[in-house]
């Protein structure tokens, strides 16, 4: 049985333990002298509702992640799976096959070393689909069971079912933190191994990027791994390039339809700008690639520029710029609209001109909001591939001309991670060196914004 077949019951158990203590509960009220319980039944409903379905869910999760490895175990324990080879890609290649016919996935096998096979699956999963119904419907009985005695007229429900609710909050809260010290911790990890190969210095100022997947892993040539021209790129293009488009276009387009737009203009332009951010990436790039790069170089040439390349920064970043312009108008648009009404009116009466009362008191006020929107479309720059490997290459090249190809930080990880390499050699190791200097530059980033914000927070509270 499938685990949402699991859940899907879970569900219906914990549906049935609600109405049995709710009735429980309006029973005990029916009995009580006053007609009165310390909680609603409702509470009392939801208390062994939540004793059934959460254990229950967790033991399927749980099984969830160990069934599949028991069942492989029992499959190669069989007699059929002794002419297996002993490791490697084919021999997991059997395993699927076999493992896809006997789930109904597949209809037949194509290698006839898994047609041996199916059979004993089948058995595996029934024996092992059975063991973990038969203990997912004792757990849901005996939590349910224990939660149904503990009702009581005295009950305080409540109070238990806001404690587990608080439990189930913080868990979800936790959930982010823990991520984000799991990736952390496996970016040091592998990070502290690449620079065991190669020395930081040469990673951290070197100026030529080349690495080779298939040298001498025991003895790598430092020189190769500069990652200098790739800060260069990410800096240029997402930084400079794309913020000279998106900042002005964005903060003007965010004062014109909070300060000058009629209602029901802005009604229909906020949306249609917002729509920007939901566009994939892909298509960008594809808009970069096909319409705007040749644009680029065909003006460059009819300015006298020669052999100007089809793939530059400044096409990349021209259309990033596009793409980030929602992330600074959407937070500039609510900041300055959260500005009290009562500043704007005190800065007309006293004489100012509407554009005098934008830049002086509008603007100072919202900047928290404004720089927390720059800063998040910083972040979202720096971070785009596609872009900049369909419109300004893979090339790592450390020039201040926007007419030339370049690449950033993001794509030589993907090139790094998507190829054959073993992951024990120092190409495929500088990808998490790179991405933890993305990682750490991100947080200076944010911590540069909270700084700001905070800082003009105080000022104008």
């Amino acid at each position: 049985m499938s685990p949402a077949i699991l859940l899907l019951l879970a569900l219906g158990l914990g549906l049935a333990g609600w109405l049995a203590a709710r009735a429980r509960a309006w029973a005990f009220r029916r009995d009580s002298a006053d007609g009165r319980l310390p909680s609603l039944p409702v509470y009392h409903a939801w208390y062994v509702a939540l004793w059934v379905i959460l254990p229950m869910v967790a033991f399927i999760a749980l099984w969830s992640a160990i069934a599949p490895g028991l069942v492989t175990q029992q499959v190669l324990a069989s007699p059929a799976a002794a002419e297996l080879p002993a490791f490697g890609f084919q021999r997991q290649t059997i395993l699927n096959e076999a493992r896809a016919v006997a789930t109904g996935a597949a209809s037949s096998v194509f290698n006839p070393q898994a047609s041996g096979l199916v059979e004993p699956y089948r058995e595996a999963l029934f024996y092992y689909n059975t063991i973990g119904i038969v203990v997912a419907l004792l757990i849901a009985f005996l939590a349910g069971t224990y939660a149904f005695l503990k009702l009581r007229p005295d009950f305080a429900a409540r109070s238990k079912v806001e404690r587990i609710v608080m439990a189930i909050l913080l868990g979800a809260s936790l959930v982010a933190i823990l991520t984000t010290i799991g990736i952390l911790a496996s970016l040091v990890f592998e990070t502290v191994r690449f620079f065991g190969m190669v020395s930081p210095i040469d990673f951290l100022f070197g100026t030529h990027w080349g690495p080779d997947p298939m040298a001498n892993p025991d003895n790598p040539d430092g020189s190769r791994y500069g990652a200098v021209p790739l800060f260069w790129g990410t800096l240029f293009i997402g930084a400079i390039i794309a913020m000279i488009v998106a900042i002005p276009l964005g903060l003007m387009s965010a004062i014109y339809l909070t300060q000058y737009a009629d209602p029901a203009l802005r009604r229909w332009v906020k949306p249609a700008l917002e729509i920007l951010a939901g566009v994939p990436t892909v298509v960008y790039g594809y808009f970069a690639a096909l319409t705007i790069a040749p644009a680029i170089r065909d003006l460059a040439m009819s300015l006298g520029v020669s052999n100007p390349s089809s793939e530059s920064a400044l096409a990349a970043g021209l259309v990033m710029g596009v793409m980030i312009i929602p992330f600074v108008s959407s937070m500039a648009d609510d900041s300055i609209a959260a500005v009290p009404g009562a500043m704007r009116d005190g800065s007309l009466a006293m004489g100012a001109t509407r554009s005098e009362t934008i830049k002086r008191v509008m603007i100072p006020a919202a900047l928290p909001g404004i720089v927390a929107g720059i800063m998040l479309a910083i972040s979202r720059a720096i971070g785009e591939t596609m872009i900049v490997v369909m419109a300004a290459s893979t090339a790592a090249n450390l020039s201040a001309n926007p007419l030339e190809s370049m690449t950033t930080v993001t794509v030589q990880i993907v090139a790094m991670l998507t190829g054959e390499g073993s992951f024990d050699h120092p190409a495929t190791l500088s990808a998490f060196a790179l991405g933890f200097v993305l990682f750490m530059v991100t947080l200076g980033l944010n911590f540069v914004a909270l700084r700001v914000v905070k800082r003009y927070r105080e000022a104008y509270e």
